[in-house]
């Protein structure tokens, strides 16, 4: 058995005429942690964004704990029941309570008895620190526990690989610690993540792997340190001095 997980071959992705991925390939084993930078419109959320088919990559080819992303909707249904995906903006229902949001998905996707599902919910939020939060509707917390809440409903599916795009963009900074501490704390439980982030801190701490990405092409792939210690590419070099 491959450790492999996820492999992305020649990935090619357009929006009209303009390419937004460009022969990307990529592999990730189980249990490892990639962080992907690079400036505003490389492509970045986009290769995320079709690992679980929220964006359609046009050629090549992506597979998902051995399933192929097609047309066909079976398998597209089974890769996102085994993907969660957080976003920048939380995406919270904000109708329902932090509690019916996480139930959600587990009851109505996997068929899940409402008292386990309400179990798990709880276990979740309290893996992110906020389980006194769970009766409460998104609009009373602040920008930093609705992010947490957004990951633990992500979690609450019980998916093998965790996705981020940017997820500490749309928050003010004095709450960007306790949403990464949750994201640390996930890392070092063992889950497979991909993080689309400028947080080089998080990169650093928790990134087996970081990847740089310009105009649509992966320029750079090294292991963590030598990234930030000694990165080959002249644009990875241009983009950590002005970050760093």
């Amino acid at each position: 058995m491959s450790d492999k997980i996820i492999e992305m071959k020649n990935v090619n992705k357009w929006f009209g005429d303009f390419q937004v991925l460009k022969d990307v390939n990529l592999d990730v084993n189980q249990k490892q942690k990639i962080v992907v930078c690079g400036p505003s419109g490389s492509g970045k959320s986009t290769l995320i964004r079709c690992i679980n088919r929220l964006e359609e990559h046009q050629k090549g080819s992506i597979i998902v704990d051995g399933n192929e992303l097609t047309e066909d909707t079976k398998n597209i249904e089974k890769i996102r029941a085994e993907v969660g995906m957080v976003f920048q903006q939380f995406n919270l229902f904000p109708h329902l309570s932090i509690l019916d949001n996480c139930t959600l998905a587990p009851i109505w996707v996997k068929k899940m008895p409402k008292k386990q599902a309400e179990e798990l919910a709880m276990n979740e939020l309290k893996k992110v620190q906020i389980v006194d939060q769970a009766k409460k509707f998104p609009g009373q917390l602040s920008g930093g526990q609705q992010q947490r809440s957004a990951i633990a409903r992500a979690l609450c599916m019980e998916p093998k690989i965790m996705l981020f795009d940017e997820p500490t963009s749309a928050l003010d900074p004095e709450m960007i610690k306790e949403v990464l501490d949750a994201m640390v704390s996930l890392a070092k439980g063992g889950m497979t993540m991909i993080v689309v982030t400028h947080e080089m801190g998080f990169a650093k701490e928790v990134a087996d792997e970081v990847i740089f990405m310009d105009e649509g092409m992966i320029v750079e792939k090294q292991p963590t340190k030598q990234f930030f210690a000694n990165p080959k590419n002249d644009r990875t070099k241009l983009f950590l001095s002005q970050i760093l």
